[in-house]
């Protein structure tokens, strides 16, 4: 082979070599760069099926903070309970707000034991079943679960008062108005002999042309703004006020 073609070649094999090395070096690297920039793997869930363990962490995080409230009464039930300011609405009375965002009627009951306050309330105002409907749940089965959860709250708390408020309607979920009357009526017709009150509150939240009042809710649509709570105040306030006036718990005791 002549020497000019020898060299030729040496050159093409070297150069060949630092190729090969180079793209060796550079898979590596693609290779170690996904461990090195993977985010930290978010805390376990203690418990995978119900996706609500911190909220309930907190709650008894709360429960364990100071003296325990004697006659309070418990506000229990999903994201319409938690976003209400409780203890500024009720300064009269002690409360307990025991609501978490997303909360069906199952993860309430499954959580039953956890949401409790230490020592029994003097009244409890109940609001949840909406995400249940919005779930997918009949109606049928929500009142099923409603009236099981109340039976709980009855037999563990026979001097409380209990009030379910009914369903509310919003510009958002109004598709399921139909369902939430179906549940609506069906509770109201067991109260007088499970031994609790249905409130009305969706009435309230209704413009005059029977629609949801837009203006009494956030930009989302569904959940109420202080001018909506403000109604809701009103007509659970004037409730207590009947069932169990401030001071009836220490005169009783």
């Amino acid at each position: 082979m002549p020497m000019a073609n020898i060299a030729c070649a040496r050159a093409i094999a070297t150069r060949g070599q630092r190729l090969r090395r180079a793209v060796a070096a550079l898979l590596l690297l693609a290779c170690a760069l996904p461990a090195a920039a993977a985010p930290p793997a978010a805390a376990p869930n203690a418990d995978p099926a119900f996706p609500f363990s911190n909220e309930i962490a907190a709650f008894a995080r709360a429960n364990s903070a100071g003296a325990p409230v004697r006659d309070a009464t418990l506000f229990l039930g999903s994201s319409s309970i938690r976003l209400w300011d409780i203890a500024g609405s009720f300064r009269d009375i002690d409360t307990v707000n025991r609501g978490f965002g997303g909360a069906t009627t199952a993860h309430v009951l499954h959580y039953y034991k956890r949401l409790l306050p230490p020592l029994p309330p003097r009244a409890i105002i109940l609001y949840v079943g909406e995400n249940d409907l919005a779930a997918g749940v009949t109606p049928q089965a929500v009142t099923r679960d409603l009236l099981t959860l109340i039976g709980k709250l009855r037999a563990d708390y026979p001097r409380a008062a209990i009030a379910c408020l009914s369903l509310k309607p919003s510009p958002m979920r109004w598709t399921l108005s139909p369902k939430m009357a179906e549940v609506n009526a069906a509770i109201a017709g067991r109260a007088r002999k499970e031994g609790f009150a249905y409130l009305d509150v969706g009435s309230a939240l209704l413009a005059p042309d029977g629609l949801p009042d837009a203006s009494l809710f956030r930009p989302d649509g569904l959940h109420m703004n202080g001018r909506g709570y403000q109604r809701w105040t009103a007509l659970v306030d004037a409730w207590l006020d009947r069932v169990s006036p401030p001071g009836a718990g220490e005169s009783a005791s």
